[in-house]
């Protein structure tokens, strides 16, 4: 599938649950999957940690291609690692569909996401809650999705923090904004959903919300009948 029909389909499916696979079932991958297929998600999230740009370590792009292998899904990978710029085309490689590259990775994010495309990948810049949305404004034309962390990256399982939601707001505003996905990560789950969606946020990652559940159908369900789109 190309890029702009993968960004295509993730928009008319949106508001949209993707789950985050650091919280899944890692010894029984092939059936979290099929697990996950059946509730109908549309895509996959996955976060890959370094142990440097954030305090923990999870998988590379090893894993990605191990996933690629066994689903047709889009696979969203979420860097949160220093010199990301080093690996866009081994997880392009690995079966990444969407390569997302921290803000606060890099000194100027244009070249790398611009780097993501020429590889075949959907760009997407994150910001930590802390980080003004000023910082990606002129990367906006380059990119097809923003993800805005509502937790610090780095661990699940965090409180959600509302105060970023108004970074949807202004990211639409901003010139070239009015043309991405937003993404949010961190704490999504059915009390936090509504105000998410409501406030312009089209992909929802979640984890714990899904997987500390025996059906994952019934838990996107539940969350996706407390989405309230914002128009």
């Amino acid at each position: 599938m190309s890029v702009s029909n993968m960004i295509s389909d993730l928009r008319t499916a949106s508001p949209t649950i993707l789950p985050s696979m650091l919280m899944c079932d890692f010894a029984n991958l092939a059936d979290e999957v099929e697990r996950l297929e059946d509730a109908g998600v549309t895509a996959l999230h996955l976060d890959v940690m370094d142990g440097v740009f954030v305090p923990n370590f999870t998988y590379g792009m090893l894993l990605v291609a191990a996933i690629r292998k066994i689903t047709e899904l889009p696979l969203d990978v979420h860097l949160m690692m220093v010199n990301p710029e080093k690996y866009i085309s081994a997880f392009a490689e690995a079966g990444a569909s969407v390569i997302t590259i921290h803000a606060e990775a890099v000194e100027d994010p244009i070249p790398v996401v611009q780097d993501i495309r020429k590889f075949g990948c959907a760009a997407g810049i994150a910001i930590n809650p802390l980080t003004p949305v000023e910082v990606i404004l002129p990367a906006l034309p380059y990119v097809d999705l923003v993800l805005v962390m509502s937790v610090p990256a780095g661990f699940g399982g965090q409180s959600f923090d509302s105060s970023v939601l108004q970074k949807f707001e202004q990211i639409r505003s901003a010139p070239g904004g009015e043309k991405v996905l937003l993404e949010i990560d961190g704490g999504i789950n059915v009390d936090t959903i509504g105000v998410a969606t409501e406030s312009g946020a089209q992909l929802l990652v979640a984890g714990s919300a899904i997987f500390k559940y025996d059906d994952y159908a019934v838990a996107i369900s539940n969350m996706m009948s407390q989405v309230k789109c914002n128009s």
